[in-house]
């Protein structure tokens, strides 16, 4: 098995050892000969191996890197793999004793007492941090004033003092909420790491009773599971937060709290009063681990109250229940959902003689669409597009016979034009084909829409026009699609 340039892959060969080939490689040379035989070529990027195994950590306390890798395997004509040949994990190992050296500490000190700088002049060295990139080791000569890189940091070194993230490769990583450092993955608001915001509820609402007398009133309960509190006031009135067990977190019992952070049901909440101004905030991130209970105390008539957090879908029921048992109910019940569904019609009543059966659902009012894959398809409608891009469909909105997606654009494959980093996309009536489902990626191949009069200028996506989900493999198909059209 012939090596290629570090990061290329292998070839595959023939066995020289005399040993049978897997399944899998026998399989993939039998798809390469076929393909010979007929004419074809290889095309498309090569596939990768299982990962291996994880490396043990680079540290022995605290904040080290571990590390797994994965080879490219190719046959002659295709395309290098997508993706990392290498993943780096964060380990978290037990914290370092209190006077253990750091770690770049360390490494400086390798050079003491060492010529360097092509002189016989020895030195001792420290870590400096002022130096450009914080991932090379750069030292400073103690007693002198100047500083020598020896080159890189070593894997699962701290960027610098009070930054977080490790140098990984010459690089200052931070890992992403799964681990791996370099990955960008976050928490979406109802705590999923990597999720789209669709496993909870929007709640937003503004309070506005007047109140017929002052003192303390019932603003709303605020479930457990909620995350991202935040309310917010302009007015002499207080904010008050009352605790499942009756006693108050902050501004109980007609005393005014001091600006700070409580900790209150499992989470931080953080009160600001406005030294200059009326204005009185409440944040918290939770998510809370019992029920708490929002009141205002009213001195003055209420302008508003307005409060916001992100509830469980599970949990929202419930939580109107609660909220009905207490005696009050909340304004406009229905969240606000990541994606606002259009109301379905009201159901006629039955007849009174006909007694009632339970209703057939509904068919789907959208026909399926015309199955548009293969490779002549995208070809043509690559070539004859006037924008090709890789696209976030961050929200729908259907009017008129018309449906318009905002996309956020990711990657630019082919523009006969700039293209914005935020665009609207159009797609003729109200059961496009094919449709895109919001929070989700797709290559998209538009043609650019020009009104007679000039006043309108859309990106449209046509009728049975290419959209598909994005992924690696769709990057290398169009990667090829361009290589074939005309010019």
């Amino acid at each position: 098995m012939g090596k290629l340039r570090p990061g290329e892959g292998e070839w595959l060969g023939s066995s020289h050892t005399g040993r049978p080939f897997p399944l899998r490689s026998f399989l993939l040379l039998l798809g390469s000969l076929l393909s010979c035989g007929l004419g074809g070529s290889a095309q498309g990027p090569g596939e990768w191996t299982l990962w291996g195994s994880w490396t043990r950590c680079s540290s022995s306390c605290g904040q080290g890197v571990s590390v797994r890798s994965r080879h490219c395997i190719r046959f002659p004509g295709e395309e290098p793999c997508w993706g990392d040949s290498h993943e780096y994990r964060l380990c978290q190992l037990p914290d370092c004793p209190p006077r253990a050296v750091p770690f770049r500490d360390l490494q400086c000190a390798l050079y003491n007492g060492r010529p360097v700088l092509g002189t016989q002049k020895i030195y001792q060295w420290v870590p400096f941090h002022g130096a450009p990139n914080q991932c090379d080791l750069n030292c400073l000569a103690e007693g002198h004033a100047f500083y020598h890189s020896f080159g890189r940091v070593l894997d699962g070194t701290p960027c610098s003092p009070g930054v977080e993230g490790l140098c990984v490769a010459g690089r200052c990583l931070s890992a992403g909420c799964d681990g791996l450092l370099g990955s960008g993955t976050r928490e979406d608001q109802c705590g999923r790491c990597g999720g789209a915001n669709d496993s909870c509820l929007f709640v937003q609402r503004v309070f506005r009773d007047a109140g017929a007398f002052a003192g303390y009133w019932n603003v709303t309960l605020i479930p457990e599971g909620a995350r991202h509190l935040r309310v917010t006031h302009r007015s002499r009135n207080h904010l008050a937060l009352l605790g499942s067990d009756g006693r108050y977190v902050l501004n109980g019992n007609w005393a005014v709290s001091p600006s700070g952070t409580y900790e209150s049901a499992g989470t931080r909440v953080v009160y600001t009063r406005a030294a200059a101004g009326p204005e009185e905030t409440l944040h918290a991130t939770g998510p809370t681990s019992q029920d708490l209970l929002l009141q205002v105390l009213l001195q003055e008539p209420n302008p508003g109250v307005e409060f916001e957090f992100w509830l469980p879908r599970e949990r929202y029921g419930p939580f109107q229940e609660q909220t009905q048992a207490l005696g009050w109910s909340l304004r406009q019940p229905q969240p606000r959902e990541v994606e606002p569904q259009p109301p379905e019609p009201p159901e006629p009543p039955a007849p009174a003689a006909i007694p009632s059966r339970t209703p057939a659902p509904a068919p789907d009012p959208c026909a399926p669409c015309p199955d548009t894959r293969g490779r002549a398809h995208r070809l043509l409608q690559y070539c004859s597009s006037d924008f090709v891009f890789r696209a976030r469909v961050l929200g729908r909105r259907r009017q008129a016979q018309e449906t318009r997606y905002e996309v956020r654009v990711q990657q630019v494959y082919k523009n006969r034009s700039p293209l914005q980093t935020r665009e609207y996309v159009w797609a003729p009536g109200l059961c496009p084909c094919p449709p895109l489902t919001p929070h989700h990626e797709y290559l998209l191949a538009a043609r650019r829409l020009v009104s007679p009069d000039g006043t309108q200028d859309r990106l449209l996506l046509p009728h049975s026009g290419y959209a598909r989900p994005w992924s690696p493999a769709e990057d290398s198909r169009v990667s090829l699609a361009a290589r074939h059209c005309p010019v």
